[in-house]
């Protein structure tokens, strides 16, 4: 059993016995002959070498108690110590900094059997003294007279621990079969604990310890205490031991300590799984199931963390956010996983010596493909600073089989493939086969009678299952890992038996493919009924099931829904949740059978609400008769929402029929359709835009009759990303430069700190730095340019890189008409002329909606104006232009890095946020960018004079709309004309496109902002050439990004939204 770390004094790490027998001293010796020894757990006569590795010694495992002695006092044996080796049944780290040490010669004396029985005494007690003696005058001295037991001492030194405080020395003496400690004790910062209330709270935490043996609570912590969880021995996680303890005390015993960390230990577990869970010869495998095996054994540890956060959280029962998300974009899971565990250098020197690089087993993982775009990296970001600032939070989510697409570009055109990620299993899920839970479809509603009173009864025609898949996800700094569970479809199993019992077999397979079908896609094409059934059948299967789940977990510790809103937080990420809110009331009023005033009042308290959208068009509305069809009851609910609504609305605005129509959520058109968007406001205590930008349109255009009813319920969260992910992990180089400037590594958690860069900006030594990590990066994704498209590129290049989800209003139509801009001035200069030109690799890179077909053509268009302008000898290495295909989380953790400009060209007004940005600012890239989304408040933080901005603005968008665009710039006119004219090819398929420019629509202003957008690049050319000066700007960016931080995002939420506060593991066990 591994040990915790003690504090290096044998009195704090040793429990005193009365003195037995000096000849039983003499009997078995063990020496201890170095200052500093990992203490070995077995007990052996022979002298103990020195030379010997901590791991030959702690491989001698045994579950005894040994008596010890202080050698200096080893002859007159008037001091004796026992040492507990017993289990405490907590988990206890394995990473050799916090192993046991003892400081000084000890000799270990014979074993001693030792009771688990021992009882605190009622005569114990804690008295406190602040001396001003000359032995000690800066230490508070504490006085515990307590009958001796075992794992008393862990008890007493885990609360000073746990406190904070530092015990300065340590003395003892004997009244009988009771023991006296002195402990000298001081506060974090060496002093005294003067405060009486923190001497009062720490001497109370002291005695319940001593006479109730377990956990101790607090209450309001003062500036020197905190709650204090302190564990004895048989206390475990909240578990109890039942009738059977022996049973229970032998399994603690065999699992009370976590996996080790050590090269040998992790050796061993990688290669148990190559042979027993890849089932392959540990003598002939490869690379991909060499990270099949690592994957599995760093899965191991976070099971291990995942288990005792949830435990502890059931333990402490605190307030719990669950986050409800359609999509989420997790990456690559290894690397951010062993980085968060803080075991990653470890398993690189372990693969080494079995002859495994970790890069390259890294690079064997594919991407998680459960969502599309900034929605559901945003996401994962989320989730990732949730765990890392130990908020008690649960993610929920589909498991599409399938993602969205895989994106194949041949002959220039997009092709879409289903991209098949678990065709090769996900190592680092578990599926729980025991959390199931039945979703109905269909069916009808039926009135019956329940104690006199009237209840609807839902009768489906169609159930399935969905069953559960937890993903664990550790934060950084902490123990604390939590799940990530995503749902799948399953046949019910009783439909499925019928089916087969009745020979039908082909329904069966029909059946089970119907269920299956459920969570196969993201975003299945709803341009037919069949498939907006089934994005409302994915929609609602995804809530059902997570609130069961919410519900359920609810029901373990209370019994009382009044409680509810006390315990539970549920957040909706965008429009595609909100059936949650017709969910969680039929299952209060039709199930729980709660009063609909008081049912719509625990709603209210515990739903808020995020919203993406930035113009009415995106916001989601359900078919009337879809949802009729197949949710009868939840039609009913909404119907009855809305008639309540409307009518306190009537008393608030009067018969304003105008405006009770625009904030009714049934909406009466052609096609009778549910507001998803409305739904959730109003039943909603929150309501947050992602950026000041966004919130403000949200206030003033978008739900201007909301806010003018509820000002109090709009709040702005502008989003962030989580720097472990986008600096830690993709930029390794630029991480140790960070902290090697800084001098601490705490800005990872704490990216605040990442200020302290504006100080040394233009420090030579830091900028000669700065642009080595940043060649370095270039040099990388260089090689994966050529290799991925067959292109050398210049590392002398700006690396100008556009990568974003293809759509209009995003405008890569723009970029790529100012690279025709750029290749036709560079084809007219005289050859003198072209030695001035900064040279520039274009990159862009996105995927597009299927039926999407002007993004599918601005696609073509890139292609082929890369074709063209790739084989230009006249050009050269001064202008290249390529498209990424298939753009994720994995490729952009390489492009980002290597980036120095990068375009963030949306039309102004359309971009709720834009955390792309957020990441290419965070790795030092210089952004080019209108003012929209968060780009307002980076340059709030940065400056204007750090980043080149065009454009129109928001407010004078409508008005270039309504007058119409003006007469087209001329450098817009000639490059539209060569598209037009077949320059590049394609004319007759190109030329609807260009018709969204110069066909008196340009509805997104690309003429309009098209000579402001030419002036920006010129000013980015311009600064490019001086190096100085450009990674000054660099330097600049990166020391500005800390605002954008998701661990700020998530904060602001936790304290002004969900009400939640943090709930840390301990981290002593």
């Amino acid at each position: 059993m591994r040990l915790s770390t003690w504090y290096p004094h044998p009195l704090l790490l040793l429990l005193l016995l009365p003195p037995p027998n000096p000849e039983a001293l003499s009997t078995r010796v063990f020496h201890l002959q170095t200052p500093k020894l990992y203490l070995p757990e077995s007990f052996s006569t022979c002298e103990c070498d020195p030379s010997k590795s901590p791991h030959s010694t702690m491989s001698m495992l045994s579950s005894r108690l040994f008596t010890i002695t202080d050698q200096s006092k080893l002859a007159s044996s008037s001091s004796t110590f026992l040492f507990p080796l017993f289990p405490s049944h907590s988990r206890s780290f394995s990473r050799s900094s916090r192993s046991s040490i003892l400081y000084g010669r000890t000799h270990v004396a014979k074993p001693i059997r030792a009771s688990a029985s021992q009882l605190p005494s009622a005569a114990s007690s804690v008295t406190v003294e602040n001396s001003e003696s000359e032995s000690d005058p800066s230490g508070t001295l504490f006085v515990i007279r307590a009958r001796n037991r075992i794992g008393l001492l862990q008890v007493i030194t885990g609360v000073f621990k746990v406190l904070g405080l530092h015990v300065e020395k340590a003395t003892v003496e004997f009244e009988g079969d009771f023991f006296v400690k002195r402990f000298f004790v001081t506060d974090s910062h060496g002093a005294k604990i003067a405060d009486p209330d923190s001497l009062d709270r720490i001497k109370k935490a002291l005695t319940d310890a001593i006479e109730d043996g377990g956990t101790v609570s607090m209450g309001p912590a003062s500036p020197t205490t905190r709650g204090v969880m302190v564990r004895r021995p048989g206390s475990g996680l909240g578990m109890s031991l039942g009738s059977d303890s022996a049973k229970a005390e032998r399994m603690f015993r065999l699992m009370d300590g976590f996996l080790k960390n050590d090269s040998i230990s992790l050796q061993q577990d990688i290669l148990r799984h190559v042979e027993y869970t890849v089932a392959r010869s540990r003598f002939n495998f490869d690379d991909f199931e060499a990270y099949q095996a690592l994957a599995h054994s760093v899965r191991d540890r976070l099971i291990e963390r995942s288990h005792d956060t949830q435990l502890y959280f059931k333990r402490k029962d605190p307030k719990r956010v669950y986050f409800l998300s359609f999509e989420y974009l997790m990456g690559r899971s290894l690397s951010n996983s062993v980085i968060n565990l803080g075991i990653r250098d470890q398993y690189a020197d372990a693969l080494s010596q079995l002859g495994f690089e970790f890069e390259v087993l890294a690079e064997q993982e594919g991407d998680a493909a459960l969502g599309n775009g900034g929605l559901a990296r945003l996401s994962a970001c989320q989730m990732d600073s949730m765990a890392t600032l130990d908020y008690p939070a649960w993610g929920y989510g589909l498991r599409y089989e399938y993602g969205l697409f895989r994106q194949v570009i041949l002959d220039g055109f997009q092709h879409e493939q289903p991209d098949f990620w678990l065709n090769f299993g996900n190592p680092w899920e578990t599926e729980r086969v025991h959390v199931t839970y039945p979703v109905k479809f269909y069916g009808v509603v039926e009135e019956e009678n329940l104690n006199g009173e009237k209840c609807n009864v839902w009768i489906p025609g169609e159930v399935v299952e969905a069953v559960a898949y937890d993903n664990p996800i550790p934060g950084y700094g902490t123990r604390n890992t939590i799940t990530l569970r995503l749902w799948a479809g399953k046949p019910s199993d009783q439909h499925d038996m019928e089916a087969y019992n009745t020979g039908d077999y082909i329904n069966a397979v029909v059946c089970r493919q119907k269920a299956e079908n459920i969570s196969s896609v993201l975003y299945p094409d709803d341009r037919s009924f069949q498939g907006k059934e089934l994005r409302l059948k994915q929609q609602y299967f995804f809530v059902s099931a997570s609130i069961q789940d919410i519900i359920r977990r609810f029901r373990e510790a209370h019994s009382n829904f009044d409680e509810f809103p006390e315990k539970v937080a549920l957040q909706l990420n965008d429009t595609h949740p909100s059936l949650a809110i017709a969910e969680v009331m039929r299952v209060l009023v039709d199930k729980e059978h709660l009063g609909w005033n008081k049912a719509w009042d625990i709603a209210c308290k515990i739903f808020s609400f995020t919203i993406h959208a930035v113009i009415a068009e995106g916001l989601e509305k359900i078919p009337v008769d879809l949802l009729g069809s197949l949710l009868p009851r939840h039609l009913q609910i909404i119907y009855e929402i809305n008639f309540k609504f409307v009518e306190e609305l009537k008393k608030r605005i009067g018969l304003d029929y105008n405006r009770l129509s625009r904030m009714s959520i049934i909406e009466e058109g052609a096609v009778k359709s549910i507001r998803m968007a409305n739904l959730a406001i109003v039943c909603s205590h929150s309501v947050n835009g992602v950026s000041k930008v966004h919130s403000e349109l949200l206030k003033a255009k978008l739900f201007k009759d909301f806010y003018e009813l509820w000002p109090e319920k709009f709040q702005c969260k502008t989003n962030g990303v989580t720097q472990r992910r986008w600096i830690v992990v993709s930029n390794p180089s630029l991480c140790a430069l960070i902290s090697k400037w800084l001098g601490t590594e705490a800005w990872i958690r704490d990216v605040d700190l990442l200020t302290g860069l504006r100080a040394y900006a233009a420090d030579p030594d830091l900028q000669q730095e700065w642009m080595m990590v940043k060649k370095v990066n270039k040099m990388r994704l260089a090689e994966y340019i050529e290799a991925m498209s067959g292109v050398k590129v210049s590392l002398d290049a700006m690396f100008d890189v556009q990568t974003k989800r293809i759509h209009e209003y995003k405008r890569q139509l723009l970029n790529i008409l100012g690279i025709i801009h750029r290749y036709d001035c560079i084809k007219n200069m005289e050859k003198s002329q072209r030695s001035k030109v900064v040279p520039r690799v274009c990159i862009i890179g996105g995927k597009a909606a299927p039926g999407y077909e002007i993004a599918k053509k601005i696609i073509k268009l890139c292609h082929a104006v890369a074709e063209k302008i790739n084989n230009d000898t006249d050009v050269g290495d001064l202008l290249k232009l390529v498209f990424i295909p298939d753009y994720n989380v994995s490729v952009a953790e390489l492009v980002i890095p290597g980036a120095d400009l990068s375009q963030h060209i949306s039309t102004a007004g359309h971009e709720a946020s834009g955390t792309g940005s957020m990441k290419f600012l965070m790795n030092g890239c210089l952004l080019l960018a209108t003012e929209d989304g968060s780009t307002v408040e980076i340059v709030e933080e940065i400056g204007a004079d750090n980043l080149f901005l065009f454009g129109a603005k928001i407010h004078e968008v409508p008005k270039l709309r309504e007058e119409g665009s003006p007469k087209m710039p001329l450098q817009c006119a000639r490059v539209i004309r060569m598209v037009r004219d077949g320059y590049f090819g394609f004319k007759d398929y190109f030329e609807s496109l260009c018709d969204t420019v110069d066909g008196g629509k340009d509805f997104y202003l690309l003429g309009s902002d098209f000579e402001s957008y030419l002036e920006a690049q010129a000013a980015a050319d311009k600064a490019f050439a001086d190096p100085n000066k450009w990674t000054q700007m660099s330097i600049l960016s990166t020391a500005g990004s800390g605002r954008f931080s998701s661990d700020r995002t998530i904060r602001d939420y936790a304290e002004k939204t969900w009400g939640i506060e943090p709930c840390r593991f301990p981290s002593d066990g």
